[in-house]
């Protein structure tokens, strides 16, 4: 692949200087006094008998517009030259991304730009699909593209030769509550080349390129799409080779000033465009071939438009435009939490609410949301930590709610209850992509009754889920968990609801003086008081130290009810919002310098230095390794612990109180059938059986004063009262970088419930 792509990149170096010849010589003939060319290779045909273009040689176009196609080809013909120089040439200055995939299953070769205006990416790869076949798909957007709301063709023109000009007016969504979403007027081109490729490019008409305006819209700021497009070259013996260049100017300065790394990064725009649109075409290409097999009878584009439909549908509810019939309510006061309401839901929701989901009362839908940013939290790790352990944020009554709107007749509304219900949730994969980016499942909340008045809420609920970005190594990816209700039926057109999590990178390269201010709306809501790195301070993990949370959650209620619905709302988004804090502080890796990022509980360590703790304590004392650290990243001890198949608690050890489980990794949350919050209630004592009690006091003279020592097999109750039986555990002292006492750690060894 390595090597075809070499002799491409050659051959289209060529080919651009030959196309940037003929633009100067199309150029020069529109501007001089004879009315036709004969240029065939450039389609000039169409361009005869133009007299008007001739007085106005400056490159402020006035006269484009569209009843002049002449004027608009020209538009497009240096379009194609610009695009072509930038997806094989130098007129952008590229580096290669790193954190992309390497090997025979890489999609491609991508790369963004540096110091350009604007922000750009381009990537190139093999597909097996014919090139009318992948530009019939990259040009339906909506498909592949998340953030495009919509995209209206308004008028297509044909040129001389079969190709195609297009105007066209694109909506697309902002990814968070605090800024308003971007619109895009552009002029499309999509004709051949002398070789057989196909290419498609694409540029926003302004006032300096000329042609028409586009469509005005108060809700928008309009953005400008610099030459942009594909070029789609047959390669012998079937399929293709996709050259693709994305190149936006976001207009960043009309952003919050906390905010504009999201919209200065090439790194974002290459996973949201350009990565998106490869994935989305080697996905159809190998659904086409057969090569994925889906369980549970669907098909894959039936898979594919729920995962688009939960997407579409969080969007709308992040954006709430009054288009689609939402209005902001009156608040309480405080500005943490967004409440909108939308008493015409069947406009976005489809026909088939009308009746199910709303009442002879009437109804709507209603939409609490939030943003607000967190630090030193990598998006992926806290995604999937929400994915994993859902009962550390959710709240069983306020699932039973929604679920319960999906039946003819809601409830009353619960009161978010402190704790909720302990439900265990199970997750039923359905489908993923082809390099496990997204997956889509199903989820199954398991009810459980603890009072007569509780067992309407006792039966199981479903969820449709979509999870995506929870790669650590994906630079730029926006992590997001999205689920909506569903009834056991599960029908391919079952009405969504979606709410959920998006987490997004903040680009640490506007970390300055002018990153410590943090947003208004979100101030209240920030994790920890910490500002921006000092000067010089090294980014450890190759993460993102700030990035931004936004949290909307949907409800349906019925008028007589919806002021009852909207205080529920805003204390349970309170609520997560303070659950996911918590997670954030308890899973945030150390940094260099304390100030920085949340702080932890008094007097406890970040998980990072706690790991390295536990790991060179056990070193000390053992004389063996607890694991091999392959990585040189600096959470690699924390993964490989977090990871470890053996249980490994830490508990303190305070003189006059019975010792207090503060740490265990994933596999000791799993015995103890326990979560990290919950986990600081649960005693050491509490959870040996009476054997077990006598030997650890037989030996814990033995373990301060050796460090260590080797417990036999024995049992173990969990947090539920299940046994557990290991074959050995290991008990030692955790010593801190002063070598003082910190706390005591336990393994327990080839645990298994009996």
């Amino acid at each position: 692949m390595n090597k075809l792509l070499m002799e491409e990149n050659d051959r289209l170096q060529k080919q651009v200087s030959h196309l940037v010849y003929e633009n100067g010589y199309m150029k020069q003939q529109l501007h001089s006094a004879s009315g036709t060319t004969t240029d065939n290779s450039c389609e000039s045909v169409v361009m005869s008998g133009q007299p008007q273009q001739q007085q106005n040689p400056t490159p402020q176009h006035p006269q484009r517009d569209a009843n002049n196609p002449a004027g608009l080809l020209a538009i497009a013909e240096e379009a194609l030259a610009e695009f072509l120089s930038k997806a094989t040439g130098t007129a952008v200055d590229w580096v290669q991304m790193i954190g992309m995939k390497p090997g025979p299953d890489s999609i491609g070769i991508v790369a963004v730009s540096r110091n350009c205006s604007g922000v750009a990416a381009r990537a190139c790869g093999l597909v097996s699909l014919e090139p009318t076949k992948v530009a019939e798909i990259l040009k339906d957007r909506p498909s592949w593209f998340r953030d495009c709301r919509c995209l209206d063709v308004l008028s297509a023109i044909p040129t001389g030769s079969g190709g195609t000009i297009e105007l066209i007016y694109m909506q697309t969504y902002a990814p968070t509550t605090l800024a308003a979403a971007r619109d895009f007027w552009t002029l499309r081109y999509t004709t051949s080349l002398e070789d057989g490729s196909l290419v498609m490019c694409e540029r926003s008409l302004t006032t300096s390129t000329g042609g028409p305006a586009g469509p005005p819209n108060t809700s928008f700021v309009r953005a400008e799409m610099l030459p942009s497009g594909y070029l789609i070259r047959p390669c012998e013996g079937g399929g293709s080779i996709i050259h693709i260049v994305d190149h936006v100017d976001l207009d960043v300065w009309s952003v919050p000033e906390v905010l504009r790394p999201l919209y200065e990064s090439s790194k974002i725009l290459a996973q949201k465009m350009t990565i998106a649109a490869l994935r989305h075409i080697r996905q159809i290409a190998q659904e086409t071939s057969g090569e994925i097999q889906y369980g549970g009878g669907r098909q894959p584009a039936v898979l594919r438009t729920f995962s688009q439909r939960l997407c579409r549908g969080f969007n709308d509810a992040v954006n709430g435009f009054a288009d689609d019939g939402w209005s902001l309510m009156s608040s309480d006061g405080v500005e943490d939490v967004t409440i909108m309401i939308n008493s015409s839901p069947n406009k976005f929701l489809g026909s088939q609410y009308g009746t199910s989901m709303f009442s002879t009362f009437g109804g709507g839908v209603l939409c609490a949301k939030a943003s607000m940013l967190l630090q030193n939290v990598p998006p992926a790790l806290l995604v999937r930590f929400l994915r994993e352990h859902r009962s550390e944020w959710a709240d069983y009554g306020v699932d039973a709610y929604s679920a319960a709107c999906l039946k003819a007749s809601p409830y009353a509304v619960p009161c978010a209850r402190p704790g909720g219900f302990p439900g265990s949730q199970v997750i039923l994969p359905l489908a993923h992509t082809v390099e496990h980016e997204e997956f889509l499942e199903v989820v199954r909340l398991e009810g459980h009754a603890f009072s007569p008045e509780d067992v309407a809420l006792a039966r199981d609920m479903y969820l449709l889920q979509l999870c995506s970005g929870v790669d650590e190594n994906a630079i730029g990816a926006c992590a997001q968990l999205v689920f909506a209700p569903i009834d056991e039926s599960f029908a391919d057109d079952a009405p969504l609801l979606p709410s959920g999590f998006r987490v997004i990178p903040l680009d640490p390269k506007s970390d300055g003086p002018a990153a410590t201010r943090t947003l208004d709306l979100a101030s209240t809501l920030e994790v920890g008081a910490g500002g921006a790195r000092p000067d010089g301070e090294a980014d450890l993990n190759g993460y993102n130290l700030r990035s931004v949370l936004t949290i909307a959650f949907q409800f349906t209620f019925e008028n007589h009810l919806r002021d009852n619905v909207a205080a529920m709302a805003r204390q349970y988004v309170r609520s997560v919002v303070g659950s996911v804090q918590r997670v954030a502080m308890a899973i945030s890796p150390s940094r260099l310098s304390s100030h920085m990022g949340p702080k932890s509980l008094p007097g406890s360590p970040e998980a990072l230095t706690l790991a390295r703790w536990i790991c060179r304590s056990y070193r000390i004392h053992t004389g063996g390794e607890l694991f091999r650290v392959d990585s040189q990243a600096g959470d690699a001890i924390l993964k490989q612990l977090w990871h470890h198949s053996d249980a490994i608690l830490c508990c303190s050890v305070k003189t006059n109180a019975s010792p207090v489980f503060t740490f265990a990794n994933q596999a000791g949350l799993d015995m103890l059938e326990t979560t990290l919050v919950a986990l600081q209630d649960i005693m050491l004592d509490k959870i040996l059986d009476e054997a077990g009690r006598k030997i650890l006091c037989s030996e814990f003279s033995k373990i301060m004063q050796q460090g260590f020592a080797y417990l036999p097999a024995g049992i173990c109750v969990s947090s539920m009262g299940r046994p557990v039986s290991y074959e050995q555990a290991v008990a030692w002292k955790v010593l801190n970088d002063d070598d003082s006492n910190h706390c005591l750690a336990f393994m327990f060894i080839n645990w298994s419930f009996v």
